[in-house]
């Protein structure tokens, strides 16, 4: 949903650029295509230098644009760097809901082919876009037997709050989600508006409630890789990558914002951006900035 938003915001002259807000670290920086900006020292940098950053962190947010292949290429790099650095890395995606889970371990033990890997965790349904387009990050967890945890509620869950608010919510639905589910971080929601932009008409309760949905979406993900933790020990030196769209980890205000809040861990947030030219960002959106070019 926020990769559309986002897009239609972008387009929309009168909305505060998404990718431009004053959060966070003070200033802005230029992204070349196909770089990689450390925001921090404001200097180009390396996967090498993501690997170094998050030596001390057990979780790795990396926020894509879902059609563009050159931020997929990009995340397969990562988790590939990780992964021969010697740590334990898992692999949380958007892309698949809970109920999926069983799904994903043969693919990564070797078991499946890559057919049957798509008729099984149903991909098709479950996300939509083309396979191809993810493929080097599936081939990184199959070659390394890396984990791979899906962190999605059902869509309907989403849908439900969004259109009526958190009281929507069935019993069995609550109990399978942290409380309190709020919407209060004002930080998020200025993100969030941002995004939406002009793009969309409603206002009052309706908005309240499209942002209540975002809120769910964002914390059940969290609460998705932190339950995982739980359940499969995994030793301190064990790295947890997030692998979602960019408007659920910028200015760490998403997914990594309620981890943060439950755990007091901050993580390393790496932002993906589109552009064939050189693209200005602020300097709070992420840790490290890869600009990806084009979508094609």
């Amino acid at each position: 949903m926020l990769t559309s938003l986002f897009l239609a915001a972008a387009l929309t002259q009168t909305s505060p650029d998404p990718l431009a807000l004053p959060i966070g670290r003070s200033g802005t920086s230029v992204v070349q295509p196909m770089q990689i900006k450390d925001m921090a020292k404001d200097r180009m940098a390396s996967i090498n230098d993501i690997v170094i950053a998050a030596r001390d962190t057990r979780f790795v947010f990396l926020g894509e644009s879902h059609t563009n292949p050159q931020h997929h290429k990009f995340q397969a790099q990562v988790i590939e760097a990780l992964a021969r650095s010697g740590r334990p890395v898992i692999v949380g995606f958007e892309m698949f809901q809970r109920p999926m889970q069983s799904a994903l371990n043969p693919w990564t033990m070797g078991m499946w082919s890559e057919e049957q890997f798509i008729k099984e965790s149903d991909w098709k349904h479950q996300w939509g876009y083309e396979f191809a387009l993810y493929r080097p990050i599936f081939e990184v967890t199959k070659q390394f037997r890396i984990p791979m945890v899906a962190l999605n509620i059902p869509r309907d869950w989403v849908r439900t709050v969004g259109k009526s608010g958190f009281s929507a919510l069935d019993e069995t639905q609550r109990n399978e989600l942290p409380t309190p589910l709020g919407t209060f971080n004002p930080v998020h929601r200025k993100v969030f508006n941002a995004m939406i932009g002009n793009s969309h008409p409603m206002t009052g309760a309706s908005m309240d409630n499209m942002y209540s949905g975002q809120v769910l979406w964002d914390e059940a993900m969290a609460d998705s890789a932190l339950k995982y933790l739980t359940a499969h020990p995994q030793g301190s030196n064990a790295v947890f990558v997030v692998i979602a769209g960019s408007g659920h980890v910028m200015y760490g205000q998403g997914i990594n914002w309620r981890i943060f809040k439950r755990t007091g861990e901050k993580g390393i947030t790496v932002v993906m951006v589109d552009g064939e030219k050189p693209v200005s960002v602020s300097r709070g959106i992420g840790d490290f900035v890869f600009c990806g070019g084009t979508e094609k």
